[in-house]
Order: structure tokens, then C-alpha cells, then sequence
């Protein structure tokens, strides 16, 4: 089993910048993929940005060159900085591990006020 907590979610001004978090434990060594989803409210949830163990990234087309994922192997951390906030960005964020099945966080709110 693997345990996910999310943190860093705030309000912030449309422009702005936040930095989310997300610490893995539990079983964590057989995480591959770590990344982070959205959901707003009244839409389903949408894929973010994932980065593999080996260093790989991907971005959804909307955050590319505004948000950057990085990611602690050593310490089964994964961030999302979220830079140039707009309010669409405004959601629930989810941190995501694909191990032997999916494990979810439990969110942390991103409010983007304009």
C-alpha cells in the first residue's frame, strides 16, 4: 500500500505562484510514474503533469511553461510549481502514484482569485 499527502494548496492573485507537495510512504519504492491531476468544479478531473522514476516529463497543454514537476526519488516527494496562476487554474489538486495499481491523494484546494 502507498499513502500519499498532498500540501501547499492556497489562494493566491491570478500572476502568482504556489508550490505543491506530495509525500509518499508505505510501500513506495514500487512507485514508477508520480504526477498530479485537477478537478474544478462541475468538470471531471484532468491529468496535470506526470514524471516517470526515470526523469521523464509530461504537461498537459494548458500549464506548459507555467507549471514544472519535480520529483525527490530519495524521499518519495513530488512537487508541482505553478507559476503565471490564472484563474482557470482554480481546482482540487490530486497527487497520483502508479505502482502495481493507482493510489490517490486526498487533494489540496488551488484558488486563483482574479
Amino acid at each position: 500500500q502507498v499513502q500519499l499527502q498532498e500540501s501547499g494548496g492556497g489562494l493566491v492573485q491570478a500572476g502568482g505562484s504556489l508550490r505543491l507537495s506530495c509525500v509518499a510512504s508505505g510501500a513506495s519504492g514500487s512507485i514508477n510514474l508520480m504526477g498530479w491531476y485537477r478537478q474544478a468544479p462541475g468538470k471531471q478531473r484532468e491529468w496535470v503533469a506526470i514524471k516517470s522514476s526515470g526523469g521523464i516529463a509530461n504537461y498537459a497543454d494548458s500549464v506548459k511553461g507555467r507549471f514544472t514537476i519535480s520529483r525527490d526519488n530519495a524521499k518519495n516527494i513530488v512537487y508541482l510549481q505553478m507559476n503565471s496562476l490564472k484563474p482557470e487554474d482554480t481546482a482540487v489538486y490530486y497527487c497520483h502514484a502508479a505502482a502495481q495499481r493507482s493510489y490517490w491523494g486526498q487533494g489540496t484546494q488551488v484558488t486563483v482569485s482574479s
